[in-house]
């Protein structure tokens, strides 16, 4: 998401911010949001743990958290939504999951759309910032991310192996779709308590986590239903995906048949019994 809307956001000027959904802001009501953002320059747009985060030329950042249905797209000039007037006098969108947008003064205009509205999004200063990067965990794509830091995260828990991974307090970007395939490709049963996996094992887990989430990276994301990417386009990962979804249907590995289980902190576990222990 956050290279898709890169070209258009990085080093442009927002000219007008509309708030169609203020139900997504966190921590800030609409106006001092609007009144925050308009006449900014952007100067980077990056991305930290599940999060898009653009930098602005004072120094703050709007921070957005997509979760499982929230996606961005950029319009060109003469091609942005039409836009209606609500009873109180504020814009409306005709379409009904566009949260949020940004126009620019290049004629662009950047929005976030939301189906489901699980998303949300910080205004944070660089106090706010840095207490907000601190409490999540160590990127997994990145070089600190070591066989070692990973050993310290299992022993540190009993919680189950597939919840441990998920909480990014711990270790950030696993969602619930690769913490199952990595835990596939790994043989670890998704259950078994972390700090009871194999020390042999967690090497293997560490290179099942970068893989999944590099292969995923390379497919532009997985779309079950509504993710897209900053495109408009639905990632194609899902094609490539090995456990997940495929309850009674035979491991690709043992043969024995995919099980289902929401036993796990209530997210849709998918495991082989025969050859993940």
């Amino acid at each position: 998401m956050a290279r898709d809307i890169r070209p258009a956001l990085a080093g442009a000027t927002i000219k007008s911010v509309c708030v169609y959904k203020p139900d997504i802001l966190r921590r800030i009501r609409r106006p001092a949001f609007v009144a925050a953002l308009k006449g900014r320059r952007v100067r980077a747009v990056g991305r930290r743990a599940k999060h898009v985060v653009i930098e602005l030329d004072d120094g703050r950042r709007v921070i957005v958290q997509p979760r499982m249905t929230g996606s961005f797209g950029v319009r060109r000039r003469g091609t942005a939504a039409p836009r209606k007037h609500g009873h109180s006098g504020t814009a409306q969108t005709t379409d009904p999951y566009i949260c949020l947008e940004l126009e620019l003064t290049s004629g662009k205009t950047v929005f976030y759309r939301d189906v489901r509205r699980l998303g949300c999004v910080f205004l944070l200063g660089q106090a706010g910032w840095d207490q907000y990067d601190s409490a999540l965990g160590p990127e997994p794509l990145e070089p600190g991310f070591t066989v070692d830091r990973l050993a310290g995260i299992l022993a540190g828990t009993k919680t189950a192996v597939k919840k441990a991974i998920m909480d990014q307090k711990r270790l950030v970007g696993v969602g619930n779709i690769y913490a199952n395939e990595a835990l596939w490709m790994a043989g670890i049963d998704p259950s078994k308590p972390s700090h009871k996996v194999p020390d042999a094992k967690t090497p293997g887990l560490h290179q099942a986590i970068v893989e999944v989430l590099r292969a995923s990276i390379e497919g532009r994301g997985t779309t079950i239903r509504d993710y897209r990417t900053g495109t408009g386009e639905p990632g194609n990962f899902a094609g490539r995906l090995v456990v997940y979804e495929r309850a009674g249907e035979p491991c690709l590995r043992c043969g024995k048949r995919i099980a289902l289980t929401h036993a796990i902190d209530g997210r849709a576990t998918y495991f082989c019994p025969g050859c993940q222990r």
